[in-house]
């Protein structure tokens, strides 16, 4: 299974859930990519079998250049692109999908990256199969106690 995992980070959380995915993907066999949302080329999808896309939650959603610019103030280095404008242009994509984010609360009132994902993907007519929220300690990490872990899990369950 070819496996692409699709993030945007700014203080480098985002990834780390990313990889750690990955590990348990590539623990059953699967062959993984992750790459920033702003790297992502029109060919990014060739030949893949399962799409995860993940972003931090920012004001509630996904990522914005005005939250972007907000992070720099907090001594972040995000792309100046990323996952909602990979998403409003993604190419056609007729694969299994997921989602997740890091999240710094689970309540009503932090809202969901990955809820945003998960809606954006079916607009785009993708088949989306799970979705996760990963929990990190404050906006620059470090990711919660057993997190990672229970990353690496969610990756290896979508296998």
């Amino acid at each position: 299974m070819n496996v692409l995992i699709v993030i945007e980070t700014c203080f480098g959380n985002t990834q780390r859930f990313g990889e750690a995915i990955g590990t348990g993907l590539t623990g059953r066999g699967a062959t993984v990519t992750v790459t920033p949302a702003a790297e992502a080329g029109p060919g990014a999808l060739d030949g893949v079998d399962l799409l995860i896309v993940g972003a931090p939650t920012h004001s509630r959603g996904l990522p914005g250049p005005a939250t972007r610019r907000m992070a720099v103030t907090q001594g972040a280095d995000p792309a100046p692109t990323g996952v909602a404008e990979w998403l409003d242009a993604m190419p056609e994509y007729h694969g299994r999908a997921a989602a997740f984010d890091s999240v710094t609360g689970t309540g009503f009132l932090n809202g969901s990256a990955a809820k945003k994902i998960v809606k954006r993907l079916q607009r785009n007519l993708v088949q989306v199969s799970a979705s996760d929220s990963f929990l990190v300690g404050a906006a620059e990490g470090p990711p919660a106690a057993g997190e990672l872990e229970r990353a690496e899990k969610f990756g290896a369950s979508l296998a």
